[in-house]
């Protein structure tokens, strides 16, 4: 059995760059940006910004003359992301809260949400926020996984199911808003101008283990009685004994308010 299935959980800072780095993160970070069409004097607003993995990007699009607005609640996680846009003064980092927003009214022309909602309190009153700050006519994006079609390949099907049954009622408080984002968007008062649908695909053990926790979600599926534990190392060995597949679709869609 790997020693995998003791590591605690890692920097959320370091998990958060090494994602966006993978092959997939790139991809669906690009397709988004292109659908948000940020354009040169623009103000942006990028809601969870986390340790900055895009703001650079986003200064990069407003240029001289615009301006980006990055929100966090974690101070940790603003100190790594002044660290990283050092040097872009139009990038202007603000601590708070998604459900209430640093930003004036009716200020901003383009925003994103980026695998925030699945964790906030309440992706409605969020939603809610954003309209609040957006301009009429501003554009905004937003980006989730659908936990509940998380698969591991693996002979034994059951414990696979079971590990994401664990994972979409136990660990993920929004796991499935990937697919309820337009309708929510909806509601909030947007127009859905596009939706996307990506499928990450695994097939390297180690990175599937740190991107979709297997060994410290399998813990603590094991600890809470979700999963056999004889079974579950069992599955979890043989997953790094074998060819490794695994994989779940992310929900990017873009609106206009």
């Amino acid at each position: 059995m790997s020693s995998t299935l003791g590591v605690p959980q890692p920097d959320q800072a370091s998990y958060m760059l090494r994602t966006a780095a993978t092959d997939a993160g790139r991809a669906y970070k690009r397709r988004l940006l292109e659908l948000l069409d940020v354009r040169a004097g623009q103000t942006v607003l990028d809601v969870g910004c986390g340790p900055g993995t895009d703001l650079a990007a986003l200064a990069e699009r407003v240029g001289d003359r615009g301006s980006v607005i990055g929100v966090d609640r974690d101070a940790a996680m603003l100190a790594q992301a002044r660290a990283r846009t050092e040097g872009l003064p139009r990038v202007e980092l603000r601590e708070g809260d998604a459900h209430a927003l640093p930003v004036e009214s009716d200020s901003v022309d383009r925003a994103k949400i980026d695998r925030v909602l699945m964790h906030v309190a309440e992706p409605a009153d969020v939603l809610a926020e954003l309209r609040r700050a957006t301009r009429p006519g501003a554009r905004i994006g937003l980006a989730e996984p659908d936990w509940d079609t998380l698969v591991v390949d693996s002979d034994d099907l059951e414990t696979s199911r079971a590990f994401t049954r664990y994972t979409t009622a136990e660990v993920v408080r929004h796991a499935t808003i990937g697919r309820s984002l337009a309708r929510l968007a909806e509601r909030a008062g947007f127009r859905v101008e596009a939706v996307d649908a990506v499928t990450p695909v695994f097939l390297d053990f180690r990175e599937a283990d740190h991107t979709l926790g297997l060994g410290r979600n399998l813990r603590k599926a094991i600890d809470g009685g979700h999963i056999d534990q004889d079974r579950g190392r069992d599955w979890f060995a043989g997953l790094q004994q074998t060819p490794f597949y695994a994989s779940f679709t992310l929900v990017s869609v873009v609106c206009a308010r």
